[in-house]
């Protein structure tokens, strides 16, 4: 009986091992492609390098907007960081997310509230509606900010195109 039960003690470990360990392409929903999906912002990789991957690509800022991707940095409890959708906005320190991959693995969640709590009001800082407690999490989750699906601004100055004028009579010749 003892050898049975260490048998099947090992087969239960083996397999909570390879729920825990699954990667993402073994087909459970991650935040990231979710979130390009939803929101139209063509980054790839994961949740923690799209603020950086976002730069000159994309804008990005500290206000929130409809639309626009809320970028959480990496921590101790979210070492991939971490993408969400802006569904609505509320105030401008509480927001309504959409995300795959938060509160239940795989599953997707509309419409759920997030809260800046960061000092400066620049939502560095955020709490999040956590679905097994019902209410917003216990803990809050650094963010870098909002990326916005528009393009950044370009500058408003003209643009001076080069031109092949003469000076003093001969040709400018260029060094190329």
């Amino acid at each position: 009986m003892f050898v049975s039960l260490r048998a099947v003690f090992a087969a239960s470990v083996l397999a909570l091992s390879t729920l825990i360990a699954l990667p993402a392409s073994a087909g459970t929903l991650q935040c990231a492609p979710f979130a390009r999906q939803v929101s139209g912002i063509d980054i790839h990789g994961n949740a923690n390098s799209w603020w950086g991957q976002a730069k000159g690509r994309y804008a990005r800022g500290h206000e929130p907007r409809v639309g626009a991707v809320l970028s959480f940095s990496s921590s101790r409890s979210m070492p991939v960081g971490h993408v969400a959708m802006v569904s609505k906005v509320v105030s401008d320190r509480e927001v309504l997310l959409t995300h795959a991959n938060w509160s239940y693995r795989g599953g997707i969640e509309r419409d759920v509230r997030a809260v800046d709590v960061s000092p400066n009001n620049d939502w560095t800082d955020v709490r999040v509606w956590y679905g097994p407690i019902g209410g917003l999490g216990l803990r809050s989750n650094p963010a870098n900010g909002f990326i916005y699906a528009d393009a950044p601004k370009v500058s408003d100055q003209p643009v001076r195109i080069a031109s092949a004028e003469t000076a003093g009579g001969a040709p400018l010749r260029a060094a190329f």
